[in-house]
């Protein structure tokens, strides 16, 4: 692996994992080559439009999957799914300024649309404004309180704003609720790391990154914990299972540096480039 980014190496899942294409070639459509626009045959239906959405998403065409939404959304102006939908690609497209608009037009149908909210809550970590989730998040926690993946986001917002040990508890929660579960682990075990309670983050982290389902990410992100430990051969271990040895030796001295910042600036520090590196959960 040639260029490698820190910034991936400390994602949160917090397992902010997106959402992988699926292997056939992407759908290449165009939502305005449409039977009927011009009165020559049955106006397609905003089902059908919705459908054709989801797989121009599905297929990995984000461009032509948000046109097909806002087809959608013309059909049927008062509903909050065609804007919501849009919101989820445009989230993945990085364009958040956009994504922000497409879920409130969501909300402003159906406040309580829990996928708008989500996203909506998304797209402020994303934009490095924590604060902002506050509101969305617990307006989708009271229909939701016992759904593992909200109190993991909710835990990632929980860390953006320092607050460790609340956001802990939400992923303890969600891994009661789905035990095993590795991305809460993962981001349960980098915010230990954060409060510095080293050991007890790489008891939770080791099992998930032995796996035979490990990611390189699960990898480097214990990499990362062994490295603020101060256990450089551990961290250089993993690291060298994904890692060409010139990002070997990057990640280490990244590690090093950060072993020297305050508690709290190694905390944004991390936070940061996390959030650069897609951390936020998709699901």
């Amino acid at each position: 692996m040639t260029g490698f980014n820190p910034a991936a190496a400390v994602v949160l899942a917090l397992s902010l994992i997106l959402v992988a294409g699926c292997e056939d070639a992407p759908l290449h459509l165009d939502p305005l080559s449409i039977n009927g626009r011009d009165g020559g045959g049955t106006p397609i239906s905003y089902a059908a439009l919705m459908r054709i959405g989801a797989a121009a998403r599905a297929g990995g065409d984000l461009a032509n999957a948000v046109s097909i939404f806002r087809r959608a959304a013309a059909i049927e102006p008062s509903a909050a799914a065609p804007f919501a939908a849009a919101g989820d690609a445009l989230l993945e497209m990085g364009r958040i300024n956009e994504t922000i608009l497409a879920f409130n037009s969501a909300l402003a149908r159906d406040a309580r649309d829990p996928g708008a909210l989500r996203g909506l809550a998304k797209a402020y970590l994303k934009t490095g404004r924590p604060e902002l989730a506050d509101s969305p998040l617990a307006l989708a926690y009271r229909d939701s309180p016992n759904d593992p993946k909200l109190l993991e986001l909710i835990g990632v917002a929980g860390d953006f704003l320092g607050k460790h040990r609340d956001a802990q508890a939400y992923y303890r929660r969600g891994l009661a609720l789905l035990p095993g579960d590795a991305a809460l682990s993962l981001d349960l075990a980098l915010s230990l790391a954060l409060t510095g309670d080293y050991d007890r983050a790489i008891a939770v982290l080791r099992p998930v990154a032995a796996a035979p389902t490990a990611t390189a990410r699960d990898r480097q992100t214990l990499a990362l914990i062994y490295g603020l430990n101060g256990d450089r051969s551990a961290a250089e271990r993993l690291a060298r299972i994904d890692l060409d040895p010139a990002s070997v030796q990057h990640n280490l001295a990244y590690y090093e540096t950060l072993r020297r910042l305050s508690p709290q600036a190694r905390s944004r520090a991390v936070l940061s480039a996390g959030a650069g590196g897609g951390v936020i959960p998709s699901s």
